[in-house]
């Protein structure tokens, strides 16, 4: 039996780390202000400091989103069995550590979408700052996930890019090429005000559609290095993912993938 697990992170800034590292700098300084002034060390001319986009060690975790799937051997279409997201209205973020870790025992293939440039070293982060053990992904026991030139993660981004010889794309830009829908009604933009303001559900759904989308464009990644199963694959997630309506637009795009 082969494994496949897609995952994808939705994450906010880590204030506490944030506030330790600035010190005095930090000190009595309220949300706002401390999220601006931490923004501050990054930005860019003309970017808003309060909405900069932290480097990886300073982020956390508050939505972690999986789509699994699995096939009897290399002839055989790819069946999905799962997709789905949890918030941390749900769940600690290290209850979302120790549940990654339990899937990473199974040594499934890691799919992504620039996993290599965050969602990895996040995790590898987060597992420090809480002292989360995950040996199946950090450890050298199982899978070298790390490894970026191997096969145990694919890195969409990573691939499509040449491995950043050009300019990477960005998910919506690579399933733009497909048709495939991608950062629709949100963005990772919207992560923190959404968060904020409990709409940890609506998160997690969008979530679901980035897994998704970036599910599919490996499906026809891999039917372009010249796998044969992949139509049936394709009508496979669309059979799986029609029942959800915020996927019903993803199944439509199976199916046109699948030449149905």
């Amino acid at each position: 039996m082969e494994q496949l697990l897609v995952l994808d992170l939705e994450t906010l800034p880590d204030l506490d780390a944030g506030r330790a590292l600035l010190g005095e700098a930090g000190a009595g300084l309220d949300t706002a202000a401390l999220r601006a002034t931490l923004g501050a060390r990054y930005a860019r001319e003309g970017q808003d400091p309060a909405t900069v986009f932290l480097k990886p060690v300073l982020h956390r975790i508050c939505v972690v989103g999986v789509l699994r799937a699995e096939r009897e051997g290399p002839q055989s279409p790819w069946q999905v069995t799962r997709i789905r997201a949890r918030s941390t209205d749900e769940l600690s973020e290290a209850e979302m550590l120790a549940g990654l870790e339990a899937s990473f025992r199974q040594q499934p293939v890691l799919i992504g979408f620039n996993t290599m440039g965050f969602d990895l070293p996040v995790l590898r982060y987060r597992a420090l700052a809480l002292g989360v053990a995950m040996p199946a992904l950090l450890g050298p026991g199982g899978k070298d996930y790390a490894y970026r030139f191997g096969t145990a993660h694919i890195d969409m981004c990573e691939r499509l890019s040449g491995f950043r010889a050009t300019t990477p794309p960005s998910l919506a830009e690579a399933c733009s090429l497909l048709g495939i829908p991608a950062k629709g009604e949100m963005s990772g933009y919207d992560v923190e005000p959404a968060m904020a303001a409990g709409r940890g559900g609506e998160v997690a759904r969008y979530c679901e559609t980035d897994v998704a989308a970036t599910y599919l464009l490996w499906l026809r990644w891999m039917q372009a290095m010249g796998a044969e199963e992949i139509a049936a694959s394709f009508a496979a997630f669309a059979d799986f993912a029609e029942a959800s309506p915020h996927l019903a637009e993803h199944a439509q795009a199976a199916r046109r993938l699948a030449g149905l």
